[in-house]
Formats: structure tokens, sequence, C-alpha cells
């Protein structure tokens, strides 16, 4: 890695099936902190998680916002493609295919803003409590940009931080640019939940089958 990259860990496979996944934390998590998900939610996977790099109030996010839901766009966009370089080198160093992101919170803001802008870099992704990350994404992007790549968007019926017109903007967005959206809205607020944890694993376990 260079010396601009990021702070991660990585565990290796244990399963050759099994696709490797991307972890991206919420504000004020680290490196650590979605491992034991990962591991819940796709055993065998080898396990990619970064720090994020941007620091509010000392909390590690994977970019700036102005106000709680008011994201600085320009940055959202410079460290989406920050992290789609990282990716590269990590599936260069660690020989690994194009990851699934999991990503909760900013970790799945950024993980959108990444499908968005760097279709390439992704199998797909699982999205939790994610919001639209650009309100100006790229102009008119070809509908098969995303090539009906996997999205599993989860958000909550009760989230004070996701407002539910906001994710449904999300889930038409993310359509709209060629993915294949399962959006799903579960009975809780911003945190995880044991559902979480079991559509993610199911939601997995279908693409790996339909992978093989």
């Amino acid at each position: 890695m260079t010396e601009t990259s990021f702070i991660h860990r990585f565990e290796p496979a244990t399963s050759a099936g099994s696709p490797p996944l991307l972890l991206l934390h919420g504000t004020g998590g680290d490196e650590n902190d979605l491992l034991g998900l990962g591991k819940m939610i796709s055993p065998g996977s080898a396990l990619l998680s970064p720090r994020g790099r941007v620091l509010e109030h000392g909390m590690p996010r994977f970019f700036r916002r102005l106000a709680e839901g008011v994201f600085d766009e320009e940055d959202v966009a410079r460290r989406a493609h920050e992290l789609g370089d990282f990716v590269a080198e990590a599936r260069q160093r660690y020989g690994l295919a194009a990851p699934i992101a999991v990503g909760f919170s900013n970790g799945a803001n950024i993980a959108a803003a990444l499908l968005l802008l760097q279709p390439d870099v992704l199998a797909g992704a699982v999205l939790l409590r994610a919001m639209v990350p650009l309100s100006d994404p790229p102009e008119d992007p070809p509908k098969p940009a995303l090539g009906g790549k996997p999205v599993l968007l989860l958000s909550g019926h009760a989230d004070p931080i996701v407002p539910a017109s906001n994710s449904a903007r999300l889930a038409a967005l993310l359509s709209d640019t060629g993915a294949r959206v399962d959006h799903k809205v579960l009975p809780t607020g911003h945190q995880l939940s044991q559902a979480d944890v079991a559509l993610s694993r199911d939601w997995i376990s279908t693409v790996e089958a339909e992978a093989a």
C-alpha cells in the first residue's frame, strides 16, 4: 500500500467460494468495527476493512459533512475516488476479486457514492441505513453502468437520521443506473438489528449461489 492509502485490517478467506467483503464503518468507528458483522453474514469471506480518513471531532468518517444529513459533496466525490484507488491496490496486493461492500451509515453512503462514480470497483453492496450521497450525481449516467449489480438496501422505519423519502430516492437512483436493488424497510431505527444480520446473510448467500 502507498503511504497515502488507508489504515486497514485484512483477513484472508477461509472458503474459496465466498465473495470478498469491503467493510465500511459508520461515524466514529474504525477498521475493527464491522469484522464481526462480516464474519456473521458471510463466513469464509476475505474481509477488507479500511478506516475512514476524515476526522469529525476526533471521530473517523469517510467524508466531510456540513451538518447532520448535509454532505460536502465535493469531498464525497474525492473520497470515493480515493477509496476506489485503495480497493484496486488491495485487490492487487491480496489477490482479491471485486468485493461486495458492506457499509453502515457513513460507510454505506460512501459505498453508494462509489457505486455511482466508479461502478467497476464493486461487485455489489449491502447498504445499511444509507442516504443519497450526491444530490447531483454524474449527468446522464448510462443505464447499464451498474450492469445489474446486486444491491441490498436496508432502511429503518423509525430512523431519525435517514428520512424514508431519502432512502427510497437512493433505491430509485441506483435502479435507474442499472443496479438490481432489493430495498427493505425494517421496524427499527438507525441502529442495526438481528434482522439486518439475517437478511444480509441470506442475500449474500443468494448472490454467491448465482455467481457459482
